[in-house]
């Protein structure tokens, strides 16, 4: 039940009140203009006219007797609707746990594991791997793989494109750098993977079947995202990483015939004017590395100072 409404008397109907009053507090009803006829009704239903039947005409009535009577019905309503707001939870609050109960059909929801410990985190991984179906895509910073994973690496690549599959890897430019991933690299490729490298600094991450994601989720954790939406979110991720990515000829990189020397390259940004700090990231190596091969090269060109060793490298450079 609902309080009943008041329409109050706007300018107009105020207005033929007065107007009645003036002319003596009474009207016939034959004398109301057509225009007036809504006015004259609203000033009934709020009782500031009266009609008197036997003489066909309408009296004004005292508003002080009006306002009591509105005022009256008023709070009689307003208790009713106070009393019925705090009986509404109780009415209504079977169906709201229904409501949140209920299956919503066109809702798609996933899981988010956070899996602890480094061999638990490989477990699962290979895990993931072993079902693996279509396309694994992968990020990994730092300039080298474990060497000693390299065979199971080797062994599951070959399975799984022998099934039809597809492997994109995109590793840090410093993995050229490191001989042992060079050597696994240009044996997956010829496998038929695709690796390229990345001249920034990545983040880790691993896709399975665009149905699984795997990212670091602190010190020796990782989250498993099977969230749907957020899969597809971190593929994107990766596509944009992977257009951003340089090719290798790794086979080439192997025999020794594609890139410069470690500390060539080293020599090559410092006469670029990078720092040490700077040298390490661009090309995913340690600064203590990078102080090893500033040393030899110091070495190889006589120089002094970290100063007089960039001004002869950008020398040699140029020449």
């Amino acid at each position: 039940m609902t309080a009943p409404g008041f329409n109050l008397p706007d300018a107009t109907a105020r207005d033929l009140y007065r107007e009645i009053l003036s002319a003596g507090g009474r009207i016939r009803i034959t004398d109301i203009r057509p225009e007036d006829t809504e006015t004259v009704q609203t000033l009934l239903d709020l009782g500031l006219l009266k009609p008197y039947v036997m003489d066909g005409s309408l009296s004004a009535v005292n508003p002080r007797s009006v306002t009591a009577r509105i005022g009256a019905d008023l709070r009689a309503a307003g208790t009713r609707l106070l009393r019925q707001a705090d009986e509404l939870p109780d009415l209504l609050g079977d169906l709201a746990a229904a409501y949140d109960a209920a299956p919503r059909q066109h809702d798609r929801t996933g899981t988010i594991r956070i899996v602890e410990g480094d061999e638990n985190v490989r477990h699962r991984v290979s895990q993931l791997s072993e079902e693996l179906l279509h396309e694994a895509l992968s990020l990994h910073p730092g300039g080298a793989r474990p060497a000693d994973a390299a065979g199971d690496i080797l062994n599951h690549a070959r399975r799984f494109l022998g099934l039809g599959g597809a492997i994109r890897t995109v590793y840090e430019t410093g993995a050229r750098l490191d001989a042992p991933t060079v050597r696994l690299a240009a044996q997956l490729t010829e496998l038929g993977c695709h690796i390229r490298v990345a001249q920034f600094a990545l983040p880790k991450m691993m896709i399975f079947d665009r149905t699984v994601a795997v990212i670091p989720a602190g010190v020796g954790a990782a989250a498993f995202v099977e969230d749907l939406a957020t899969v597809a979110f971190l593929a994107e991720v990766f596509e944009n990483y992977w257009r951003l990515a340089e090719g290798v000829n790794w086979s080439a990189l192997a025999a020794g015939s594609a890139d410069p020397a470690p500390h060539e390259q080293v020599g090559r940004l410092l006469a670029q004017g990078l720092t040490q700090r700077a040298i390490a990231s661009r090309l995913g190596l340690s600064e203590r590395t990078v102080a090893g091969h500033i040393a030899r090269l110091r070495e190889l060109y006589d120089a002094e100072t970290l100063f007089q060793l960039g001004w002869q490298m950008r020398g040699n450079r140029d020449a």
